[in-house]
């Protein structure tokens, strides 16, 4: 299908974005699979060429331009297979909170550094026992005269062994009120108490450095805290939605590459004298798996016209979230059986696409909270 977000600049940015991949990121995926994480050379280039926090303001320094940026960014990385950089985490689920909840002079502590990849941030909201329910957080921030010292732990924390800057989400009241008591703090990587217990082993997302973090007497300045004591619970709402878009653009520009991988594979690949998608059962097949990815890219697209346009969109971003992250599982299954033998071999990008494929369901609110969030959008 022809889209019609982009525009002519949107275009060439692109194409700065897939040469960027393909001189930088590409060659270097195979060595950040065996270390577990992107090097931070690559991270500052990244920014040097752009596409870190693309829409964020010339005054903040950043590029200037808009949310559709960032789609190109999380779309091409898809298209790479390159689910490990986390720059979609990073631009447009971490540095959102700052951006949107931090005063002038927060902003301008970080927000440069953001762009240009000197600062590499995370978020702290899952903890070990919590998973999504974000109302039953542990974690203190015990206010002392000017500071406040936390103490907790987190887990699944993608960048948490890079990270310079830890969005945390912590209590600072008794009160059993999730709305009233829960904040939101910047703790930088250096500060004493903050410590990075564990790297995790994954399934999948090879690349990505996952782990879990702990705060042990972590004294923090107040004027770290971003916006009022007791919004944070308001404030991870709000940013929720787009975060839960994020999991539907990478889903859906994943199933578009995978879809396309599989056809050039059924091409070539021969079986009792004749290329595979010559069989009637692999044309049946793939064309249901592109008329999936067809209706995704349909109803991904007007949601995206509608949240750039500034639209509060919780129903339609859950839905993606659902829909496009069940969708990817159900189109990288049926290709990976083309592949036969070698789509269970690690080396076949199919392989790992399958792999990356299951979290898309789990992190961003597990998809049975997604059902729960869209029902009561339906008032049901």
């Amino acid at each position: 299908m022809k889209r019609e977000l982009f525009d002519e600049d949107h275009d060439l940015y692109r194409q700065t974005v897939r040469e960027f991949i393909k001189r930088e990121v590409i060659p270097k995926q195979e060595a950040w699979m065996e270390a577990g994480s992107v090097d931070r050379a690559t991270w500052r280039a990244a920014g040097e060429a752009g596409l870190l926090c693309p829409w964020v303001e010339d005054k903040w320094g950043g590029p200037g331009g808009s949310f559709l940026h960032s789609v190109i960014v999380c779309e091409e990385l898809a298209y790479a297979h390159e689910s490990g950089f986390a720059i979609p985490l990073h631009s447009d689920i971490c540095v959102p909170y700052i951006h949107s909840f931090g005063d002038d002079n927060q902003r301008q502590r970080w927000l440069p550094g953001c762009v240009s990849g000197e600062l590499i941030t995370a978020i702290g909201m899952t903890e070990p026992n919590t998973g999504s329910d974000l109302a039953a957080l542990k974690t203190t921030a015990k206010r002392d005269g000017d500071d406040y010292i936390i103490n907790g732990s987190k887990t699944f924390i993608s960048n948490g062994m890079l990270c310079d800057l830890c969005i945390v989400a912590a209590k600072t009241e008794n009160d059993d009120d999730p709305h009233r008591n829960v904040s939101l703090f910047v703790v930088e990587g250096d500060r004493p108490g903050f410590v990075r217990a564990k790297k995790l082993a994954k399934m999948g997302l090879a690349s990505q450095d996952t782990a879990e973090l702990a705060f042990e007497d972590c004294r923090i300045p107040a004027a770290n805290r971003l916006g009022p004591e007791g919004a944070g619970f308001m404030m991870l709402m709000q940013k929720l939605q787009q975060e839960r878009l994020i999991v539907g653009i990478m889903s859906q520009a994943a199933a578009e590459k995978i879809l396309e991988d599989t056809i050039s594979y059924a091409k070539e690949r021969q079986a009792f004298g004749r290329p595979i998608i010559k069989f009637q059962n692999t044309q049946f097949k793939l064309a249901e798996c592109a008329t999936e990815v067809e209706v995704g890219r349909h109803f991904l697209d007007a949601v995206l016209r509608r949240h750039v346009a500034g639209e509060y969109l919780v129903k339609e971003c859950s839905m993606s979230k659902l829909w496009h992250s069940e969708m990817l599982g159900r189109v990288v299954d049926e290709c990976l059986q083309f592949f036969g033998g070698y789509g269970y071999m690690l080396e076949y990008p199919i392989s790992r696409a399958y792999m990356d494929a299951r979290v898309q369901r789990i992190y961003a609110g597990t998809n049975e909270i997604m059902k729960v969030i869209i029902a009561k959008q339906m008032g049901i």
